[in-house]
């Protein structure tokens, strides 16, 4: 595999990953809802350091497979769960470009 490969491979990985902790994240919140800003801190959490256009990138991706709905608030998108993202969360479904959950007490 190239060093170009691997970098590719590696971004690819990591958007996955993004988005898995993204879908978990809103799950975990009583309204299921956060924004851009927050689930920027969060990622970082877990050592994912991006801008936040980057996140909104990642944000515009669920909502385009469903998982979630977004509102423009100023400079921050809102981000909402939908039943398809909690789906996958349940590992009912899977959404392409989105990583698996672990199985529940894996």
């Amino acid at each position: 595999m190239s060093d170009r490969e691997l970098a590719t491979d590696f971004s690819r990985i990591m958007r996955e990953e993004a988005r898995l902790t993204i879908l978990k994240a809103l799950g975990e919140q009583t309204n299921e809802t956060l924004n851009s800003s927050i689930l920027q801190q969060v990622l970082a959490t877990f050592a994912i350091n991006m801008e936040r256009a980057w996140v909104h990138q990642q944000i515009d991706y669920l909502e385009t497979m469903g998982a979630v709905t977004v509102i423009q608030a100023g400079s921050v998108k809102i981000a909402t769960l939908t039943e398809t993202g909690r789906r996958h969360l349940d590992r009912h479904c899977h959404i392409e470009g989105v990583k698996r959950p672990s199985r529940p007490g894996s």
